[in-house]
């Protein structure tokens, strides 16, 4: 299949190509390098031998997509393409629902355009709000969001169902992330966050490396096992394989599956694993907990196991290895 690939020099994007390669297709990536690097394209072409086509443009470029999609015949597309930081999004909500909400229309009306029925969209956990845990596909979703970035997921997967519904022919498919971390065995290719990280991963490994001092733990009364947050981790390359089982799943209409490992680890457990596993200490401090920071979820991941024949098969002491692999070998990541 040839697959176009929206953000795809991005952490999960790029992970997922290089699945996409390796299993015999083809992919044309569109990335605006707002938060990735075109070095990647490099390190995907030497973990597989192929290089990807990249165009660089930002998608909400109409005019711009519509030439790749005239000059190029894709079976399918995948979309990543989108901001990301949970807290960033609560600081600046404008660029979060302008971002995320017109490039995926843009997408959207372009690929009708050009009659490309098949879409596997990136979605998150976060559109389970204050849903009861652990968290099914038939769970409700879009109440007790915290967060402008999970009300920009919620909106666009509505939006997608309303596009599929209007129309037979399409393949749409919804997959919801839980918290995504580790890298490629490789060390080629990892998360590369600008400036300070967002997530808890790559900033922990920052730490240990001693780019950064501290890590800051945000709550420590949680109802946990420790009383730090609780999170269902899982590994990028589990992340990307799932995105290639849903591709190869035929079905007709919009179907939603979580991928996760179905468990969480807490915050105080992640770190505790990558000290262990690596041998590298992290030092951390305990801080007030962190506006919108839900105590813990997870996921019930039976509906993928079950239809895409997909699970999680790699472990925290997995994720933490990979992990330290990339950031000691790639130090500043891919200015490195």
């Amino acid at each position: 299949m040839n697959v176009l690939v929206t953000g795809g020099t991005g952490y999960i994007g790029s992970h997922t190509v290089v699945e996409l390669l390796a299993g015999g297709h083809t992919a044309t990536i569109i990335d605006n390098l707002s938060n990735s690097s075109e070095l990647v394209v490099d390190r995907i072409e030497q973990i597989t031998g192929k290089q990807p086509n990249l165009h660089i443009f930002d998608l909400q470029d109409k005019n711009k997509l519509a030439e790749v999609f005239k000059k190029e015949s894709f079976d399918a597309v995948i979309h990543f393409a989108g901001l990301k930081a949970v807290g960033e999004s609560t600081q600046k909500p404008l660029a979060y629902y302008r971002t995320n909400i017109d490039s995926s229309l843009s997408l959207l009306e372009v690929m009708e355009e050009y009659g490309i029925p098949t879409l596997i969209f990136s979605s998150s956990a976060t559109v389970y709000g204050s849903a009861p845990i652990p968290y099914s596909e038939t769970s409700v979703v879009g109440q007790g969001i915290t967060n402008p970035y999970g009300q920009t997921k919620y909106m666009i997967e509505q939006i997608i169902r309303d596009v599929g519904a209007a129309n037979a022919a399409l393949q749409f498919t919804i997959l919801r992330y839980f918290n995504p971390v580790g890298a490629h065995p490789s060390g080629l290719i990892g998360e590369d966050p600008k400036g300070i990280p967002n997530n808890l991963m790559p900033y922990l490994s920052q730490v240990a490396s001693g780019k950064r001092k501290v890590l800051s733990i945000y709550g420590s009364d949680y109802k946990t096992i420790d009383g730090t947050a609780a999170r269902d981790y899982i590994h990028v390359v589990d992340l990307a394989k799932g995105h290639i089982a849903a591709l190869m799943n035929k079905h007709t209409g919009t179907e939603t599956y979580n991928l996760g490992s179905g468990k969480s680890t807490t915050v105080l457990e992640l770190v505790n694993a990558f000290s262990e596993g690596t041998g590298q200490a992290v030092s951390y401090e305990l801080a007030e907990r962190r506006a919108g920071d839900l105590p813990e979820y997870y996921a019930d991941a039976k509906k993928a196991e079950k239809e895409l024949d997909w699970k999680t098969n790699k472990t925290i002491a997995d994720i933490c290895k990979d992990t330290w692999n990339w950031q000691s070998r790639n130090p500043n990541g891919y200015s490195s």
